[in-house]
């Protein structure tokens, strides 16, 4: 074999090779590129189109304009105006820390959190919501790249903290979060616009179609309460609270005959246009929410059942033990010493031991039932979150003592809504109506879409007695009652104090030194147009409902009469005395 054959034949098999070696990598770069499409088409395919979506797709909406809130008298409660706020688009900027420092100061800001949120790499960044018009206009002066504004519906309370346990309030998003704000979201919120903008490679838009029909505006709401009955409501509550130096105070003020709430006022107050800055405690609706114990006030629906039964009559007497009345191995207290006392004085009085004994001619069962009728241990249905049910205690586990203390207000509680409408059951001819706050809906025109008519919920006990009750409670506001503080000059009025012992939750048992003054009643007693429950929790230099509650009552009714232009009744010139001298007299411990 020559030299030359055997040279061609290393050349053709290095040929060979090396084209084995291109193919195998050909077909390996293939291979991987199929692989490769294999992923991206099949298995990450869905992934990839959202976010080729996302690149290509924008979507925008607007938000409805909320409704506005009124009084039953068109006074503006709670508005929505329409503010600036600074966003950014992180992108865009080319220096994030400059941008941050000058964003800084303008805004009251930290220039740290802001230069995180810059140098984020972010699309979209909010570097402040609702900004005030003077922090806006200072940042649009800098005319800074990739620094834009958004405007947005911010919510705004005019009258500050007047009802704002009530109206409640809308967080930085404009949705509500408290009170009437929050129960009445779909109805104030209205329906918001969507839209979707398509954008090629350059960002340009180039298609635009609707996610969502036009936006809807949201309707206002008429509340029930009357602004100004609410103001005096909340300033005398708070005069007494300050007086006495007490932890917090409601009143509600209710019209018996429709269940309409006229005012629900709180102490302490907050200012909903500037929630954060107080703790949660404030904002609650503490009238609906918390329960306590009614004490003597308790004893309106006992003497009402006991007339009922017709096991008693307002003469009836029951022998009051001169003030200690052993029950097993406990003790009922009373205040003064009695003896024979009618039913008619039990009440005047406040007698625990009349009111236990009475307890005991009636019967536990009978009169749970009749607790149950006003409404005791259930929601009221009205519309406002958070209602409390109060406390009720199953009939089968009460013991002899606790059917006694239920009868004088005590081991049970209610919320102050509940002892409202039981007050207004007595004063409507023995009819309960349920409780509500919103009278009205109306659209932007003006024009009424829905009204909610009072609704009654039962019978309670018979018109004969409801009136012999009322006759009786007038008898605790006169001389020598224990409500005499309450009294009002030219109007009968009807009612009763109560002062109850309150739990102390670590030791389990009812603490010495903290009370809970009440007086509940109705004006004028001939035909009641409003009822008041006035609740002081804890005061501290007294703690009688007679001397703490009552006269709160009074003024309330007083102004709240003249303001609604109510006629004073016609009364007699020794009736018209005795109300002066209750005005201005002193009142028994009660």
């Amino acid at each position: 074999m020559s030299v030359r054959g055997t040279k061609k034949r290393k050349t053709a098999k290095w040929i060979r090779f090396r084209i084995v070696v291109v193919g195998a990598a050909l077909a390996l770069c293939f291979g991987l590129i199929l692989c490769r499409a294999v992923q991206l088409q099949v298995l990450s395919g869905s992934e990839l189109c959202e976010k080729a979506e996302k690149q290509v797709k924008k979507a925008f909406h607007k938000s409805a304009r909320r409704g506005t809130i009124y009084d039953r008298n068109h006074k503006e409660l709670a508005v929505s105006s329409e503010v600036s706020s600074i966003c950014a688009y992180p992108k865009r900027i080319r220096s994030p820390r400059q941008t941050a420092l000058a964003l800084a100061r303008p805004l009251n800001l930290k220039q740290r959190p802001i230069f995180q949120k810059l140098a984020s790499g972010k699309g979209f960044v909010w570097i402040k919501r609702h900004a005030s018009p003077k922090e806006a206009s200072a940042v649009k002066e800098l005319n800074l790249t990739g620094v834009d504004f958004v405007i947005e519906s911010r919510r705004f309370y005019p009258m500050r903290s007047l009802a704002a346990q009530v109206i409640g309030f809308c967080g930085t998003d404009g949705r509500g979060l408290e009170g009437i704000e929050y129960y009445y979201e779909a109805v104030l919120s209205g329906r918001e616009s969507k839209w979707t903008v398509f954008r090629d490679a350059l960002g340009r838009s180039f298609k635009m179609e609707a996610a969502l029909p036009g936006r809807k505006d949201g309707h206002d709401l008429i509340l029930t309460i009357d602004a100004n009955i609410q103001y005096v409501a909340e300033e005398a509550l708070s005069q007494s609270v300050k007086k006495f130096a007490a932890k917090s105070g409601m009143a509600v003020v209710m019209v018996p005959a429709t269940g309409a709430i006229l005012a629900m006022a709180h102490v302490p107050q907050f200012n909903p246009n500037s929630f954060g800055q107080y703790k949660p405690w404030f904002w609650r609706n503490r009238a609906i929410t918390d329960c306590f114990e009614p004490g003597s006030t308790f004893k309106i629906f006992l003497a009402a059942a006991a007339l009922e039964s017709g096991l008693c009559t307002p003469d009836s007497k029951f022998y009051c033990e001169q003030g200690r009345y052993e029950v097993g191995n406990n003790i009922v207290h009373d205040v003064h010493a009695y003896g024979p006392l009618s039913l008619r004085d039990i009440l005047k009085y406040s007698s625990n031991i009349g009111a236990a004994k009475i307890g005991e001619k009636i019967g536990s069962t009978y009169f749970y039932h009749k607790l149950e009728g006003f409404g005791f241990g259930v929601r009221t249905g009205i519309d406002c979150p958070g209602e409390s049910p109060g406390v009720l205690q199953r009939l089968e586990r009460l013991s002899d003592m606790d059917a006694l203390a239920t009868c004088f207000g005590q081991g049970l509680s209610a919320s102050a809504l509940q002892l409202t409408a039981a007050v207004s059951a007595v004063a409507n001819d023995g009819i309960l109506m349920k409780p509500y706050l919103v009278q009205g809906v109306m659209d932007r025109q003006g024009r009424l879409v829905e009204r909610f008519s009072p609704t009654k919920l039962r019978r309670v006990i018979s018109s004969d007695v409801a009136r012999s009750v009322t006759r009786m409670l007038e008898r605790v506001v006169a001389k020598g009652g224990t409500g005499l503080k309450a009294a009002l000059r030219g109007y009968r009025v009807a009612g009763k104090t109560g002062t109850a012992q309150k739990v102390d939750p670590k030791e389990m048992r009812y603490a010495r030194d903290k009370y809970v003054a009440a007086f509940a009643g109705f004006v004028p007693a001939g035909e009641p147009k409003i009822a008041i429950l006035v609740v002081v929790d804890e005061p501290q230099r007294q703690h009688y409902g007679g001397v703490v509650a009552a006269p709160v009552f009074r003024r309330i009714a007083r102004e709240t009469l003249q303001h609604l232009k109510i006629p004073p009744e016609l009364v007699t010139p020794d009736e018209a005395a005795g109300s002066i001298r209750a005005s201005m007299g002193a009142v028994p411990m009660g």
